[in-house]
Order: C-alpha cells, then structure tokens, then sequence
C-alpha cells in the first residue's frame, strides 16, 4: 500500500509526494529516492533512545487530530517487514501462517536484539501492532488477570481461546506463553504444541515449573524429555514454529545459575530454538548465560531491580526481550491510581494524561 495512502491522501504519484511533505515534513523522510515514514527506516526502534526522531510519543500539546494522524505511519512499517524477509506476501495484509513463522525466525535470525511486547487482549494486540513492534508474546499472568485470577489458574481451552483472539485481530507474528503445556507426560506436552499451532501461532515455550509447590522443578531427565517432545511436535508441523526452552530456577526456589545452564544446554541438545530463564538477577549472570549456550536468548523485562536496559542487554549478548506482565500491570497502575483519585478527591485530573477516543481509534478495527 501506498504511504499517501496511510495518511488518508488522495493524490497520487509527484502530487501524493508533495503533500506529504508538506503536510507530514517531520513524519515523512526521503531515503534513497522513496518517501518513507520513521518507523519504515532501515533502523530497529531499539537501536534509537526514547525521544529519538525514529520514536513516537503521544504529547499531552498535541491535539487529538494531530495525533490520530500520526498512528497510520507508524503502522506502514509493515509494508517493509516483507522487504526484510525473501518469500514474504509484499501486501502483509493477508499474510499466512507460514509466512508469519518465516518473519518470526527471521528476527531471531537477523544481527542486533528485539523486543516482542505482550498483550493481555485483542485491543492491547493492536496498539502493540500499531507501534510499530513486529512481534507480539502473549503473557500467561497478564492473561490470567485479565479473568480475575492468578498465573496459573486458567486452562488449556482458555489460553487456546485468548490465542486465536490475539492471532485474529493481528497481522505479526504471535508467539505464545504455554507454561508447562498444561501437562506432565511429554506426549501431552507434545499434543499442546500441536493444538496451540493450530490456533494460528508463529511460536510458543515450553517450561519445567510443574506448579507444584512440593515438587516446583521437573526433574531433569524428565524435563528434558519433556522439551523434545515438544521439538518433535513443532517439526512435524507444515511451517516452522519456533520453540522457546524456559528453565524456570529463578522463579522457583532453585536459584542455581549452574543448574539453569545446564538445563538450557540440554534443552538446547533436544532442538529448542530460543532459550529462556526468567529472573536472572543481573547482567553478570545474563552475560554468562548467553556466553553458554548458542541459541538465542530471550530475556524477560519485569521485575524491579533485574530489568536492565535494551542497550545493556544487547551487550550482554541478549537477542528477544519480552515483558511478562509487565504492561499489563502499567495499565493496571493507571486504573488504580484513577479510581483512586475520583474515590478520595473526587477530581479527575487523570483525564489531562489520557488517551482520548480519538487517539485510540486509529489503533482499532473499523
């Protein structure tokens, strides 16, 4: 599509230019001879600090207008993804499953680190989208929460159900929080994988938390067993999903970086194609996890005190970065502080720092 065409201008050709240049000079820059908006660059938004140029943030000054019309050239990214990625729909807008796992390996595949944000909700999926993030991890606890409950507590219907909603209202790859698949028995955990790509995702992880608090770890035979299970599972499908490995000793009361390593090394001998151990209390520890394996790392962003800049990660040798439930409770955090406010002072001062409809729109389906 056309990038006059995202900013709802008719004109076409050298007239279609010069609007846009005219009425967008800070949001449309000439490169190479083809007008593109910031987000279509050839630059990761990590790459640039908060503020940057390539950065887009809703200003309290601008008005509403101004800002809707901003949302359109962050979502022409998209027109580029396919450019990056050989056999990808150059449209985005009907891409195929398969095409959506060859874009989500592609990110693993290609030099510098990412993020992939998690949503807890269709309409949270598509601001995300709207960004310009090219990825999108649902989150087990912010889904979870979003039921009134704690992590843990919904089933494999339920996570199957809130996937096919995230896939559905998306056009990026989705990768999935499958806690332990729902399941002891490697075959099960095999069946999940099975199930949760049938539901439209481009990847999904497997962990060796039972949720068992007297036995919190699967042992590592098992465990192990349990990963390559999944692997097989994953294999066996027509496109390639991308299988993440957690070792969850930071998260249970096994705080080994020994154990979590050796645990990572052996997921990693089974097939899995990320890696994963949530918690790791500091770059040190990061660092010598990446230094270990050589697969792809992800890390996770969340947790006070153990959340460490893009900057710093990627020096550590981090490829993904997801965020848990961490957006989720920022939205929460908003909500509180909201109701609070209007129940104590009776005021709504919240109102001055909120999106307006007309600034959450854009991001929305017609």
């Amino acid at each position: 599509m056309h990038l006059a065409r995202h900013f709802g201008l008719r004109e076409k050709g050298k007239e279609a230019c010069g609007s846009l240049r005219r009425h967008y000079p800070e949001q449309v820059q000439r490169v190479g001879g083809v007008l593109r908006a910031p987000s279509q660059l050839p630059v990761l938004a990590c790459q640039k600090p908060v503020g940057s140029p390539n950065t887009t943030t809703l200003s309290p000054q601008e008005s509403s207008v101004k800002r809707a019309r901003r949302i359109p050239a962050e979502r022409a990214h998209r027109k580029n993804l396919a450019e990056e990625t050989p056999g990808l729909d150059p449209a985005l807008d009907n891409m195929t499953q398969t095409e959506k796992a060859n874009r989500f390996r592609a990110l693993h595949e290609r030099d510098g680190i990412f993020l992939i944000p998690n949503p807890w909700d269709a309409g949270s999926a598509r601001v995300l989208e709207g960004l310009g993030f090219e990825a999108l991890a649902t989150s087990s606890a912010a889904f979870a929460a979003t039921l009134g409950r704690r992590d843990g507590k919904v089933t494999r219907d339920e996570v199957l159900a809130h996937i096919r909603q995230v896939v559905q209202a998306t056009n990026i790859p989705v990768s999935a929080d499958l806690e332990n698949c729902f399941a002891d028995e490697p075959a099960a955990v095999a069946e999940t994988i099975r199930l949760a790509a049938e539901a439209g995702l481009a990847g999904g992880s497997v962990e060796d938390s039972t949720h068992d608090s007297t036995k919190p770890l699967y042992d590592f035979g098992q465990a192990t067993e349990r990963v390559a299970a999944a692997v097989a599972a994953a294999r066996a499908l027509p496109f390639p999903f991308t299988l993440t490995a957690r070792a969850q000793n930071y998260t249970r009361p096994n705080p080994s970086v020994d154990d979590t390593i050796k645990r990572l090394l052996a997921y990693e001998r089974a097939g899995a194609d990320v890696l994963f151990a949530p918690g790791l209390p500091d770059l040190a520890s990061v660092r010598e996890v990446c230094k270990a394996v050589s697969k792809p790392v992800n890390f996770m962003v969340g947790i006070k005190g153990k959340s460490f800049s893009v900057a710093e990660l990627a020096a550590a040798g981090v490829k993904r970065v997801s965020f848990a439930g961490a957006l989720y409770r920022a939205a929460v955090t908003g909500l509180v502080n909201a109701a609070r406010e209007i129940k104590t002072a009776g005021t709504f001062n919240f109102l001055e720092q909120t999106m307006t409809s007309a600034d959450l729109n854009p991001f929305l389906a017609d």
